[in-house]
């Protein structure tokens, strides 16, 4: 099956949180502080852009619309939001808290992560959080 083009995409460039539908330039793979943070170490310059909910205690990284559909990681720590969900998306230039900030700041050079690496990242990460499935 062929990829799906993706149509690029920017930020809220105003000073408002935006909520963006999900699905159509990016799904949002969203983890948990607790698995979040180590994860964004693990990636270091190979994560994309991700937005950090300092309020809701969360991760989220950008992969293109579709790629982690088959994923198989519980769910209790990482959910897909993909078509039919929104994301509340910070301003471009909001990356201080507290609340919702680019914890890696987007770009149009620095957007999505590869979504096999941030899924292998995941899954080491869990595994050495609550041991292998």
């Amino acid at each position: 099956m062929m990829p799906r083009r993706v149509e690029p995409w920017t930020p809220p460039q105003g000073p408002d949180v935006e909520l963006v539908p999900a699905g159509r330039w990016w799904d949002a793979v969203r983890a948990p502080s607790c698995v979040g943070v180590s994860v964004l170490a693990r990636l270091g310059e190979d994560s994309g852009a991700v937005i950090e909910d300092g309020f809701g205690a969360t991760f989220y990284w950008f992969v293109g619309p579709g790629a982690a559909d088959a994923w198989e990681l519980p769910q209790s720590y990482v959910t897909v939001r993909g078509t039919a969900t929104y994301v509340a998306v910070p301003p471009v230039t909001r990356t201080e808290g507290p609340g919702l900030r680019w914890a890696v700041p987007f770009s149009t050079t620095r957007c999505l992560t590869d979504p096999a690496l941030l899924h292998a990242t995941l899954a080491a990460e869990l595994d050495a959080m609550i041991g292998p499935r």
